[in-house]
């Protein structure tokens, strides 16, 4: 897969510690002889070569990401979630600084100008955090609030809010969900309403990732009185403005490390020009950024799937039980055999979605299918993995018992799993009409 030619005319001097450099002359050096044979690749086989959708430019992405992970993030993982937030501010700046915040963002705003199956290896690398908050935390800055301000905002927008998110500079929010809406969008209560040059907007957001710490929401908001998916907008929201609240940061069973909001607004005066793109078609813009949102959560639970397995089977080598390893015992073999091939299976589902996808095709169905599938899995793999542990499972001292609550999230967020059954079956026509 070839590289955009903008990204390959662009030399990228970024932080020489982490990252490497484009030129029309090489291309990509490599920063490993093998980044394919750590843990949380897979089988470990897998190469440039013979990979059905990475190339060697993917491999080095993700191996440059991974020496981040390691440096800066992992070694401080227990003492964020322990303090219940991670400085993202900081963590951001990193992370900009070395491109990993705009992919897939146009070159003219600071991004790299690459294809979606970048961002999707991107999110795969990120599954090697210790944890799932901060993976969640990045993954709603790159590809959850600045998809539709990259295609469809104006170009003061994109210089006000999408460049300086791209390089880290600021914390962006997603304000879709509130307490009566979350998976059911259409029922949102949030209303923007035009008076003069500005919207004064009224009404509240919940369960806002970034929430505390964000600069900017991008908000979904009710802009008239007409039908329930023509009448809202998506809005660059500065969340410093008078009359935007934070009401309190939500505790939560799992993603502890990554702070989530309910935030409030009294009044809150917003110009016009900062909608994205047309007024009325923010509904249908969320719902193009749901299809990268749903691709990008499944390719970062793979990882992490991947590595509770691993370090189930490390766990069960050694810890005996009638004088042999856990492990051993075929009930607890051919288990991690079945989890693991439903995870190769979910890999495969994602790279051919993933490749329809940059294409130009419309994945709903497949991201759907994913994702209800992502959902499901790690509940099952993290309930299986866990009872091999025993009572070690269910101490906190350990990575399966921290997988097993955050990614009971996946089932939930971005849409539940009966939301995305009603849209597979839509797709197969299957639904009843009403």
């Amino acid at each position: 897969m070839a590289l955009c030619g903008a990204a390959l005319r662009l030399n990228l001097c970024v932080d020489s510690r982490y990252f490497y450099k484009f030129s029309s002359r090489v291309g990509v050096r490599r920063l490993s002889e093998n980044t394919s044979s750590r843990p949380g690749s897979g089988s470990g086989a897998e190469t440039a070569g013979d990979h059905v959708l990475y190339t060697q430019e993917h491999f080095a992405l993700r191996e440059s990401l991974r020496k981040i992970i390691d440096q800066e993030i992992n070694p401080h993982v227990d003492q964020w979630e322990a303090e219940g937030k991670f400085p993202a501010h900081k963590i951001f700046k990193i992370l900009g600084s070395a491109g990993f915040l705009g992919v897939n963002k146009p070159v003219e705003y600071g991004g790299m100008g690459l294809d979606f199956s970048y961002s999707v290896a991107v999110a795969e690398e990120l599954g090697n955090i210790h944890c799932g908050g901060i993976p969640m935390a990045i993954g709603v800055q790159t590809d959850m609030t600045t998809p539709a301000l990259a295609r469809f905002g104006s170009a003061e927008l994109k210089k006000d809010f999408l460049l300086p998110s791209i390089t880290g500079d600021i914390v962006a929010c997603l304000g879709v969900s509130e307490v009566g809406a979350g998976s059911d969008v259409s029922s949102i209560k949030t209303n923007a309403v035009r008076k003069g040059d500005e919207y004064v907007i009224n009404g509240g957001k919940m369960w806002t990732t970034n929430g505390t710490q964000a600069d900017w929401m991008c908000l979904l908001a009710n802009t008239s009185d007409g039908p329930p998916h023509k009448n809202k907008s998506l809005i660059c929201l500065p969340m410093n403005l008078p009359g935007v609240h934070i009401a309190r940061k939500i505790e939560k069973l799992g993603m502890w490390s990554s702070d989530t909001a309910e935030v409030f607004f009294d009044d809150v005066r917003v110009p016009c020009k900062n909608i994205i793109g047309e007024e009325g078609m923010g509904f249908t813009y969320q719902m193009l950024q749901f299809q990268e949102e749903r691709l990008w959560a499944v390719a970062n639970i793979l990882t992490m799937m991947d590595n509770v397995i691993q370090d189930t089977i490390k766990y069960t080598k050694q810890r005996k039980i009638f004088k042999q390893p856990v492990l051993h015992n075929q009930v607890v073999h051919f288990r991690l055999a079945e989890l693991q091939t439903e995870v190769e299976l979910l890999r495969s589902l994602l790279h051919c979605a993933t490749a329809l996808y940059i294409k130009g095709n419309d994945v709903t169905k497949l991201a759907s299918m994913a994702k209800l599938k992502g959902g499901r899995l790690a509940r099952e793999l993290g309930d299986s993995c866990l009872q091999f542990w025993g009572g070690m499972g269910f101490t906190s001292e350990v990575m399966v018992s921290r997988f097993y609550r955050d990614s009971r999230l996946m089932s939930i967020g971005a849409g539940a799993d009966e939301v995305m059954l009603a849209i597979i079956c839509k797709y197969m026509d299957t639904l009843p009409r009403k």
